[in-house]
Formats: C-alpha cells, sequence, structure tokens
C-alpha cells in the first residue's frame, strides 16, 4: 500500500539508524513490526497468573497414539 505520510526527518533517521535500513521504507516497516510485536507480547504477558491452562501431556499423547491406530486401520482395509 502507498500512502504519503508526514514523519519527521530526524524520527526517520533515527528509526534507519537503530534498525540498520538504508531504506526509509524498509525500516518504517521494520519498526511497525517490532512495535506491534512488542503490543502483542505486552497482552500475552499481561493474561499471566489470569488464564488457567489445564493441559495433560500423556492424555494427550494417548489420544494421538489412538487417533494414529485407527487411520492404520482405516488404511488397511
Amino acid at each position: 500500500m502507498r500512502a504519503t505520510l508526514n514523519i519527521p526527518d530526524k524520527l526517520v533517521s533515527e528509526v534507519q539508524r537503530i534498525t540498520g535500513e538504508k531504506s526509509k521504507t524498509k525500516a518504517i516497516v521494520r519498526a511497525m513490526e517490532e512495535y506491534l510485536r512488542k503490543e502483542k507480547l505486552e497482552a500475552l504477558l499481561s493474561l499471566k497468573g489470569k488464564v488457567q491452562i489445564d493441559y495433560d501431556w500423556k492424555k494427550e499423547e494417548e489420544r494421538e497414539l489412538t487417533a494414529q491406530k485407527e487411520r492404520e486401520k482405516a488404511i488397511e482395509k
């Protein structure tokens, strides 16, 4: 998507310096991607202690083995 934006030169230069990107477009895209990654990570971390995950890997393994046996039986027929 092409867009015309008024971004202060000093800010773009600093983003280029920090990201190591020579292209203004690449520097801004990289900064936006990093910002989104950071926000998503913070949202995930904010769930710490609020979500209880009841995961039993042994039961999951049993389910997978049972499903695999059923697939093998279906192939044999």
